[in-house]
């Protein structure tokens, strides 16, 4: 069985988007086992509605995290929460994964200082799957980290590589560095220190090269490594995008008799395209790095996003990911650590 922390008072629709998240995922997967972290009263209701959580259990916590707390408020205050309490699952071995649609900056330092940092890990970076006219993409850092410098970036390379080979078995991601140009001359100068680090043949990335904003969606990469300020922006962006793009196209097919005749007769391939933009479909990011899995939902998601998240989890802990990323990253610490002796 998978065992999955949830936090239950974390997100704009908790416990309610929680539980029904849950229970979709539990209902697509058999071998689900969900603990729910928060508050017995509120939960236990909502449990005996569903259909497939029957085996569920209930850790009763007294406190939860504020959205507007900041981290060091969250880490001070917080031991009684359900989101430390949920985290502390997965640090004592009692559960493989915690969820979580809570504070993201409470999220991020809790995990750090109940799971710690991979050895050779200088910091975690939070990455997610975006949809493209091709395959995914998987993007990092998405907020973690504001401000990073050429070995950040390296070491988010080699994370994002090893995340997107475990999930999909694509042996060899092509990976790119977003940059405001290709050209090699172009952007900080960090930027171009950790591009000729990742070209280096020994390390073996598929390096790419740089890349631009309007890369992100044309199905050429398989992983995108930037800073947090910038990822951050790109996938609020994104997901902007989409919303807009979804409300036009409605609006538009209501303007007429002609325009309605029309979506009737291009349902079905409207339903396709909107289910491959929808940012429900790709919720749950991870933060990579970690001695443990811990993934982030967006806080204002529902159910169907909350239940992606729960599977999201679920395959990391499948397909042993964690073995995988520390072995990437050893491996890559010790190429670059011969490399800087060597001068």
């Amino acid at each position: 069985m998978l065992r999955l922390a949830l936090d239950a008072m974390g997100g704009d629709n908790a416990p309610a988007c929680v539980v029904r998240g849950a229970d979709i995922a539990c209902g697509d997967n058999p071998n689900l086992s969900v603990m729910f972290y928060g508050d017995q009263a509120r939960i236990t209701p909502l449990i005996k509605r569903a259909r497939n959580l029957s085996s569920a259990t209930i850790i009763h916590t007294t406190d939860e995290v504020s959205p507007d707390d900041t981290a060091s408020q969250a880490v001070r205050r917080g031991k009684e929460t359900s989101m430390w309490m949920a985290i502390a699952s997965v640090a004592d071995g009692h559960a493989d994964a915690v969820v979580s649609a809570g504070n993201t900056g409470a999220l991020m330092a809790m995990s750090k200082l109940q799971l710690r940092t991979m050895t050779g890990v200088t910091r975690p970076a939070i990455a997610a799957f975006f949809p493209t006219v091709g395959e995914l993409m998987c993007m990092l850092d998405l907020g973690a980290n504001l401000e990073c410098d050429a070995e950040n970036l390296v070491q988010f390379a080699i994370l994002g590589q090893a995340f997107h080979r475990s999930l999909t078995g694509k042996e060899a991601p092509r990976l790119g560095l977003l940059n405001v140009g290709e050209e090699e001359q172009k952007g900080h100068e960090y930027l171009r220190a950790a591009s000729r680090r990742l070209g280096d043949p020994e390390l073996g990335v598929n390096y790419q090269g740089f890349v631009e904003g309007s890369d992100l969606t044309n199905g050429k990469l398989d992983v995108v490594v930037t800073d947090g300020f910038s990822g951050n922006i790109a996938l609020k962006t994104a997901e902007g995008i989409s919303s807009m793009f979804t409300r036009l196209l409605r609006r538009s097919f209501q303007k007429s008799i002609l325009s309605r005749l029309g979506y009737m007769l291009a349902r079905s391939a409207l339903s396709d395209m909107r289910s491959h933009i929808d940012p429900r479909s790709y919720n749950g990011a991870v933060f990579l790095g970690l001695n443990g899995i811990a993934v982030k939902s967006h806080g204002g998601t529902d159910r169907i996003g909350f239940a992606n998240a729960i599977r999201v989890a679920s395959e990391l802990v499948d397909h042993g990911f964690l073995p995988d990323v520390s072995a990437a990253i050893a491996r890559a610490n010790t190429i670059l650590e011969r490399k800087d002796d060597n001068g």
